[in-house]
């Protein structure tokens, strides 16, 4: 598969009818014994340990059908647009030499060969399945296991580059879109509680990373000390009490104050479907009304996946590599309100 294949290809795990829990993730961390970490190697080891992994991976399923290449050989804006798909991190697209990408077919496995750790394999599911991810994620670990051998001790677990990592070296991650928690004044509440319990809520794009669109990520902070089943039991949990909180703060407004959400989401419709410069931020919070009031039946539900595909198509690498030259933020910003307006065209108002 080819860049331009990948990128074109419509995710197997975006169905676009996700209106709270929109995907998750599971993330597992692995290094190879008797190799310096990435972080403490030189270019040399680098090298070598991606030869290594490249030819033990390759054989894989997923690597027959896929997308697997060193990314030395990829301009800076193509790694971009592989982070605003979610494929990579944009730690792995800072990188040079000796680093690494294998995608499946669906867009719904990915392996990062050289990022902080010596793999970073995840897995990505709509809804809330992190069961369903963990299971198609632990088959391939185990694929992988049975042709190299990874640092582990028996006592803590799988050894990673960060601490905080050691132990099962997984991280799992919740997406959720919380538009209504936002506009009764409830989300710090939400999120202060979420923290309590020993979670993180990260941006989104993951660490480091403010919320967009009233995007979140809620993921467990520890690996280590707790199994698999247990983090993922926990996570599942507190994300559910979420997803009732985020649910309950739609209806009792739409119930006590229809006009003033009417009028919101009416609000965002005329500003995408007519506006001559958009930032990126404005979009995201202006797309987020549009997918809200979609689940409160202002729209079709097709208009579900119109959202997913715009969130997407209007981040900075996206409208750079569909324009074919680098562009200015106001450019970009001129660009991005007439990708938008050509995608509503056909959308309808929003109707009572």
């Amino acid at each position: 598969m080819t860049f331009d294949q990948l990128i074109q290809t419509t995710p197997a795990v975006d169905k676009g009818t996700q209106s709270v829990v929109l995907t998750s993730r599971i993330r597992l961390a692995r290094n190879l014994a008797n190799y310096s970490f990435p972080g403490w190697s030189t270019k040399a080891e680098r090298a070598e340990v991606y030869q290594t992994i490249q030819k033990a991976v390759s054989k894989l399923p997923i690597a027959q059908t896929g997308f697997f290449e060193e990314l030395s050989n990829y301009e800076s804006l193509q790694k971009q647009v592989l982070v605003e798909q979610h494929l990579m991190s944009r730690e792995l697209a800072s990188r040079g030499e000796g680093c690494g990408l294998l995608v499946n077919k669906e867009k719904s496995l990915a392996i990062m060969i050289n990022e902080e750790d010596h793999f970073r394999l995840q897995a990505i599911h709509s809804g809330l399945n992190l069961k369903k991810a963990y299971r198609a994620l632990d088959k391939v670990d185990t694929q992988i296991s049975k042709k190299l051998d990874f640092a582990y001790d028996h006592e803590l677990g799988f050894l990673t580059s960060c601490p905080t990592n050691v132990g099962t070296g997984m991280r799992a991650s919740v997406m959720l879109h919380l538009p209504a928690l936002g506009l009764t004044d409830q989300i710090e509440q939400v999120l202060k509680a979420v923290s309590k319990l020993g979670l993180a809520i990260r941006g989104f794009y993951g660490e480091g990373t403010e919320s967009l669109g009233d995007l979140y990520q809620i993921s467990n902070q520890s690996t280590l000390g707790e199994s698999e089943k247990e983090i993922i039991g926990r996570i599942e949990r507190v994300v559910k009490y979420i997803a009732t909180a985020e649910e309950n703060a739609r209806l009792k407004t739409l119930q006590e104050e229809p006009s003033f959400l009417f009028d919101k989401v009416s609000r965002a419709y005329g500003t995408l479907r007519y506006a001559h410069i958009l930032s990126s931020k404005e979009s995201l919070t202006l797309i987020s009304l549009i997918r809200m009031g979609t689940k409160l039946g202002y729209f079709p539900e097709a208009t579900y996946e119109r959202c997913d595909n715009l969130t997407i198509e209007i981040q900075p690498a996206h409208l750079q590599l569909e324009a074919g030259k680098k562009l200015s933020p106001h450019e970009r910003d001129l660009a991005r309100a007439k990708i938008i307006a050509r995608n509503l065209k056909n959308l309808s108002g929003p109707k009572l």
